[in-house]
């Protein structure tokens, strides 16, 4: 009777893969969704039935997962590296043109290229095991990522069981989770439904981050109602069984056609080209066609189609030589400009601020855009009810890059900088060295003081947890904080009396006050906000001095000779302690009142000698770009914990600069100077020999 059942079963689950496979990855169903239906009932009744023959590989375990506490870390064999990126043609032609220089047995076009959609989603990796489907994992950090198996697992387009025969043992499929316009509406639509009934419920701002969102939710079940859709682009692990003679394509645009027979969905645009020009033709046929295509894209990938190749190129840091990623350029949209604001910030500076009629750009909604300072809007003669061209520089920031005269309406109006704080009404000045112009009140002008007190509480100053921007705002508005010590003077009562703040609250907020009094040297340098000091510059001079006193009387001449400080930041630092009021909030910090401490820098906090034997020991380094092992704070307190000079800014004095992904001017800089260069493996690996 079993066997009977067992027949019974895997019958229905071979059905059911047939009809997901022609709807979910062919797009062509076989049968009418009252069939599917019907037959997964059928399966349901019958595992119901019979429990101990439910397998993980069932259709029907797609969903009703129990809920993670959390996400489980996930080791790749084979690292999920990322594409170094070609902005602009003459990128792309010196990307082609190296293949050939390493290849030089070679003649320009023999080689062939694969091309492919560059999606806009999640990167992932899934693994099988005899031909199904036993883990995913995201790509986190290249290494290791996080297991999102049972989320996974709810994806219809993704194969629970491989399709076919001729699978190795082990298979490790890459590709993106992504999410499709029609499926991101339908889904935000369905959040504000819930939304009028729950406020709580927020939309998502663009595809990619609703595919990421939903990943990453520890209840599998959320993520079974999202609209996700999975392509694979390539592998990672493979492993024959040894008794077997198979083995895959050669190149990899046939392996993606077998990954097509083993069940995945590939893309339908991917192309094999062989000359530059085939490729630029099928790069802007691309570029013009995105908007259609009913996903988001951001450029196209490269890749030299024979694996062997690919192999003899090898890699370059966590990148391969053999691709390369071609990015498009940041889209421009026009939309009108409503008006402009004039915000301050902590130091005083005026920053004009474009309030936009909204308008999606690259894939964001965009309302505002930074206008930079007054030179800016000189730049573009702005006017308020100007058409304006809106550009994401870097699909980021939205820019305003033009003003399309010909569409100025004649009630416009010219934007004018203002001559007093639009704040406190102190009149506005500007350093002759200086393109900003500055509200020179200080901690009077209440924006100032609000911005002066989210920057001492931050998490790199003085870290008060719980201290946020609204509760600053409150606080400042109500007149309880005039400079930050008043923070420590801050009670119970006072703070249980402001909006949506209990007693609870109030006391973990006391509570995280009175941790932060035990802090370090440079992080009170850091967090009293002298003009241009930032961490790097903070850290040095404590290392310099060791002690306040010691700075707060230093010369300028002195100070030039800590690393990382010129004659402008050592003026600053003059400036900033020639003032009363700043060395009396200094002086009540560090009184009995409020009882601010941190070790006393002495010998016996710098290296050990064993420390001092290392290459980076009194060598000033100066990090750029994002490195993906860890985050620029943590190379930093490793490099200072070894004697090193960090700096942020490049010069003939700097010793190392430490380059990671998208490095910009500071790398050309260091270049163009000559200055030693190290990728992040290079300097992972010099701090595992130390």
């Amino acid at each position: 009777m079993t066997e009977q059942i067992q027949k019974q079963l895997n019958l229905l689950k071979k059905q059911l893969r047939e009809y997901e496979y022609h709807y979910h990855v062919l797009d062509k169903p076989i049968v009418p969704d009252i069939v599917y239906d019907k037959t997964f009932d059928e399966l349901v009744a019958l595992e119901k039935s019979n429990p101990h023959l439910i397998t993980p590989d069932s259709p029907t375990q797609r969903v009703g997962a129990h809920p993670l506490s959390a996400f489980k870390s996930v080791n790749h064999v084979i690292p999920m590296l990322s594409f170094n990126k070609c902005s602009n043609e003459e990128e792309f032609i010196k990307f082609y043109n190296r293949i050939y220089e390493r290849l030089p047995e070679y003649n320009p076009a023999e080689i062939e290229f694969c091309c492919e959609l560059k999606l806009d989603g999640l990167a992932v990796s899934l693994r099988y095991e005899n031909g199904v489907f036993v883990q995913a994992a995201t790509r986190g950090d290249g290494s290791s990522g996080e297991d999102i198996t049972q989320n996974i697992r709810t994806i219809k387009s993704i194969p629970l069981v491989l399709l076919g025969e001729s699978y190795p043992e082990v298979l490790e499929v890459r590709g993106e989770v992504f999410m499709t316009h029609q499926g991101f509406d339908t889904l935000n639509e369905q959040l504000l439904s819930q939304s009028r009934k729950d406020k709580v419920v927020k939309t998502f701002a663009n595809p990619r981050n609703a595919a990421a969102g939903s990943l990453r939710q520890l209840d599998p079940n959320v993520t079974a109602t999202r609209p996700l859709t999975f392509c694979a682009y390539g592998l990672g692990e493979i492993i024959f069984d040894s008794s077997k003679r198979s083995a895959l394509p050669d190149n990899h645009y046939d392996r993606l056609k077998q990954l097509s027979d083993w069940g995945f969905i590939t893309n339908s645009w991917m192309r094999r080209l062989r000359s530059k020009d085939e490729i630029l033709a099928y790069f802007k046929e691309i570029e013009t066609t995105r908007d259609s295509l009913g996903y988001d894209i951001d450029g196209v990938v490269i890749k030299v189609n024979d694996i062997k190749l690919q192999e003899k190129l090898g890699f370059v840091s966590r990148a391969p030589r053999w691709a390369s990623a071609f990015k498009f350029a940041a889209q421009e949209v026009p939309t009108q400009l409503l008006d402009v604001e004039f915000q301050v910030g902590r130091t005083g500076v005026i920053t004009p601020v474009a309030r936009l009629n909204a308008v999606e750009v690259a894939g964001v909604v965009v309302s505002n855009a930074t206008l930079h300072n007054q030179d800016e809007l000189n730049r573009l003669d702005i006017h308020i009810g100007d058409t304006v061209t809106i550009r994401r520089a870097g699909d980021v920031i939205p820019k305003i890059v033009a003003v399309i005269d010909s569409l100025r309406p004649q009630t416009a109006k010219k934007v004018v900088f203002p001559t007093t704080c639009p704040i406190c009404h102190t009149a506005l000045i500007q350093l002759r060295e200086e393109v900003a112009v500055r509200c020179p009140a200080g901690l009077a002008c209440s924006a100032q003081r609000k911005e002066a007190l989210k920057h001492f509480v931050s998490r790199r100053a003085l870290d008060i947890e719980g201290f946020g921007d609204k509760l600053i705002e409150q606080l400042v508005d109500k007149e309880y904080l005039q400079t930050p010590a008043d923070i420590f003077s801050l009670t119970q009562s006072i703070l249980s009396s402001l909006d949506r703040m209990g007693e609870k609250s109030a006391t973990n907020i006391l509570n995280a006050i009175e941790k932060s009094k035990k802090t370090t040297l440079s992080r009170l340098i850091y967090a009293i906000g002298i003009k241009d000091v930032g961490e790097s510059t903070a850290t040095n001079l404590a290392n310099h001095y060791k002690d306040i006193q010691l700075i707060i009387n230093a010369s300028e001449a002195s100070l030039k000779e800590v690393p990382d400080i010129g004659e402008i930041v050592a003026h600053n630092i003059r400036e900033f302690f020639n003032d009363k009021d700043n060395l009396k909030l200094i002086e009540t910090l560090l009184s009995d009142k409020v009882g601010l401490s941190f070790p006393k820098l002495d010998e016996m906090d710098l290296p050990s000698a064993n420390q001092k034997n290392n290459l980076f020991f009194e060598k000033t380094v100066v990090l750029t770009g994002t490195l993906s092992q860890m985050t620029r704070d943590e190379a930093k307190d490793q490099l200072i914990a070894l004697g090193a000079k960090v700096s942020g800014s490049v010069s003939k004095k700097t010793d190392f600069v430490i380059a990671g992904d998208a490095a910009g001017s500071k790398l050309e800089k260091a270049n163009s100077l000559g200055v030693k260069v190290l990728d992040e493996q290079a300097f992972i690996s010099l701090l595992n020999a130390i």
